[in-house]
């Protein structure tokens, strides 16, 4: 996958990689135990400091997005299943709550809010059903 950076983008660099990893995973073009750039080598592609990218990656490492392992890189980590059920649930809440609260801000009925989050479901790749 090809990260690129908006140097014209009101959003900082570090949100707007860490933004393409997490889509980049959602919708397949990153798959589990895929190796990730090397710190150095995305910061020359990309034209950035080495810090912003290590900070990246250490922060979705904590979030467990990837995993970084001693002396091969950083990978993508397996599907969030190391989170409690709780966890999970109240995060993907918070996320829904932050994207409806826009949809009312921006006038759309809650009938077009279900129709277009349908149409955008099928964009993305789901886990398998265990």
């Amino acid at each position: 996958m090809e990260f690129s950076i908006d140097t014209s983008s009101r959003l900082p660099i570090c949100r707007q990689l860490s933004r393409q990893i997490r889509e980049g995973i959602a919708r397949g073009m990153l798959r589990p135990d895929e190796r990730l750039p090397s710190v150095r080598e995305l910061s020359r592609r990309l034209v950035v400091n080495p810090n912003t990218i290590a900070h990246v990656y250490r922060e979705l490492g904590g979030e467990g997005v990837l995993a970084a392992r001693l002396g091969q890189g950083v990978f993508v980590a397996k599907a969030g299943r190391e989170l409690s059920p709780k966890v999970r649930e109240e995060r993907l809440a918070e996320a829904m709550d932050r994207c409806l609260t826009e949809a009312v801000h921006l006038g759309f009925t809650a009938e077009e809010v279900v129709a277009a989050l349908s149409e955008r479901i099928k964009r993305f790749r789901w886990p398998e059903e265990a």
